[in-house]
């Protein structure tokens, strides 16, 4: 009886972690964070920040990726916190806020990643955490619940196919009626 308790705690707690995990990466990172990131990446200022980065001290590196990294995490919990405590419009706005600083530190990241590793206690970190989002992507239940949102994703994305050939073809009686709508209004707004 005690086992099986502790089994569907564990179970619980995977799918949190797995769902939390989920949360993160199918719709922050890959609908928002992401497109920021490139967009980030792509600036040409970018490419003068790259350099100088390249010419700074691995410790002035660390200290300011540190520094920008604890920024977004402790911006990410008050916006939790406001979310929580029922503010949750602040809490929204705070949180997508933080996305793009979260983009430019992960840019950082990625440019300055080898003066980064030079600090064995800064590589092992990073190795640990890569260990537990393998470990999590490993987990039977996340990889039930990504074949589920994947088969969702493609319904989701078939109905909005089936609605824009309804609705929006070049042909269909709605884009006609919504043009003919809006040629209307516009001849009245130029009578006036």
């Amino acid at each position: 009886m005690l086992q099986r308790i502790k089994n569907r705690v564990v179970t619980l707690l995977q799918l949190l972690l797995v769902m939390l995990f989920i949360l993160f990466e199918e719709i922050v990172w890959e609908g928002v964070a992401k497109p920021i990131y490139e967009w980030v990446h792509a600036l040409s200022v970018l490419q003068k920040i790259e350099a100088w980065l390249q010419k700074v001290n691995a410790t002035v590196i660390l200290v300011i990726f540190v520094v920008m990294l604890a920024s977004v995490e402790m911006l990410g919990l008050y916006a939790g916190v406001l979310f929580v405590s029922g503010q949750v419009a602040l809490g929204v706005t705070l949180y997508l806020t933080k996305i793009p600083i979260a983009a430019f530190t992960f840019w950082m990241f990625r440019v300055t990643e080898s003066k980064l590793m030079q600090f064995g206690w800064f590589k092992w970190l990073y190795g640990k955490l890569m260990q537990a989002i393998d470990w999590l992507k490993s987990l039977e239940i996340y990889q039930r619940t990504m074949k589920r949102l994947k088969a969702t994703k493609e319904r989701v994305k078939e109905w909005i196919k089936k609605i824009k050939l309804r609705y929006f073809a070049k042909e269909s009686s709605f884009v006609t009626k919504l043009k003919r709508l809006y040629s209307s209004i516009k001849r009245t707004l130029k009578r006036d």
